[in-house]
């Protein structure tokens, strides 16, 4: 399974409420719908439809609520992400819910219970599923995926993530003024300009762990997670903040790290540090072609950097690192990044365009070499 969803086959419902006539009001909670769901639908990102980006906000019942939910739930196959932000409550046994407009503490009645999500959830067609709470007491959910009762063992599905802004009896932070809350407001900045380094796409894991950095530099409340198989490598966006090489990179390889083809999940992120590996090794094309051993063109070596697929074989790419220069003990971790990646690539590839159709547009999932969509 692709590292990247397919938009076509997922879906994201974003859940928020500001307004509240017992608690407290939390006006930063409407921006961050609105934000995250502009993320969602970009191309740096998960580029996923409009249609498949519900907002449900300021829902005044349960249904309100969760009728979004399960409707999602119903026709997601690749992956799930539910996002709620607003008051997380405790009812009389210490149990999580989430708060409704007249929501009032220690009464679940009067707003939906994490365990009704989590009854939707366990029925979900979606292969992996992400969980996003921007609440107080958000980490009570971790609690309720463990054991017997863990919810990744009642769905039955390949991989899941719960994310909390919150421990157990912590406060998730919407300061004053600010234009989103604390956990969000720092999520939506991870998701738009990125984190420095030598990851090219910023799955899970990475935006958990820059995320409990930033926002305890911040003294404020580090968030918590849940995992269940592979989900941490699932890809949220591009990292903005990411720099190759530049593409006439040092004559020595020593001054710059060969780029790490682990951090490679997706084949366009493979392709890309394939270039980026002549970048480093300070050699032209002609220069390569004179390198390899055994042979290989200058225009075999320009196709294979080209392609916006997976090479079908080995053989060109092996040879391609050598001459770079790379070390013989890094090449079996770029072929096993190879063989990974081309087991997540569909079998069937798309169709050409008819002639005379326009062409098109090479946006970053156009690159990503992806097979024919399932409607």
């Amino acid at each position: 399974m692709s590292a990247l969803p397919d938009p076509a086959l997922s879906r994201a419902v974003l859940i928020g409420v500001s307004s509240y006539v017992h608690l407290e009001p939390l006006p930063a909670v409407a921006n961050n719908l609105p934000a995250l769901a502009h993320v969602l639908t970009s191309s740096g990102s998960w580029d996923l439809p409009e249609g498949h980006c519900t907002v449900v906000a300021e829902p005044d019942s349960t249904p309100a609520m969760l009728d979004a939910v399960q409707q999602a739930a119903e026709v997601a196959e690749d992956t799930l992400l539910i996002y709620f932000a607003g008051h997380g409550l405790l009812d009389g046994r210490g149990d999580l819910f989430f708060g409704l407009p007249r929501s009032t503490a220690g009464r679940s009645h009067t707003g939906v219970t994490y365990q009704a999500l989590r009854e939707i959830l366990t029925d979900a067609s979606a292969q992996r599923y992400v969980i996003i709470l921007d609440c107080c007491m958000s980490g009570r959910a971790l609690g309720s995926m463990s054991g017997d009762e863990m919810l990744a063992d009642q769905a039955e599905i390949e991989g899941s993530y719960l994310l909390a802004a919150a421990p157990d009896n912590g406060l998730a932070l919407a300061p004053p003024g600010e234009t989103h809350t604390a956990f969000t407001g720092e999520l939506l900045h991870l998701l738009r300009d990125g984190i420095p380094g030598s990851a090219r796409d910023l799955d899970l894991d990475l935006v958990y762990r820059h995320l409990r950095a930033a926002l305890g530099a911040r003294g404020l409340p580090q968030p918590q997670k849940r995992v269940r198989n592979t989900a941490g490598r699932l890809i949220l966006a591009r990292n903005h903040a990411y720099r190759p090489p530049p593409a006439n990179g040092p004559a020595d390889p020593a001054s710059t790290p060969w780029p790490d083809p682990g951090q490679c999940h997706t084949p366009h992120a493979f392709l890309q540090a394939l270039a980026e590996v002549r970048a480093v090794s300070g050699h032209t094309l002609s220069a390569l072609s004179q390198r390899a051993d055994p042979p290989i063109s200058a225009g075999s070596i320009s196709a294979l950097l080209n392609r916006t697929t997976l090479p079908g074989t080995w053989k060109t790419t092996g040879i391609y690192l050598t001459a770079c220069g790379l070390p013989a003990e890094q090449a079996d971790a770029w072929k096993a990044a190879w063989q990974r990646l081309r087991a997540t690539e569909p079998a069937t590839r798309p169709a050409p365009p008819a002639a005379g159709a326009a062409p098109a547009p090479r946006t970053w999932r156009a690159r990503l070499g992806r097979g024919k969509r399932r409607p």
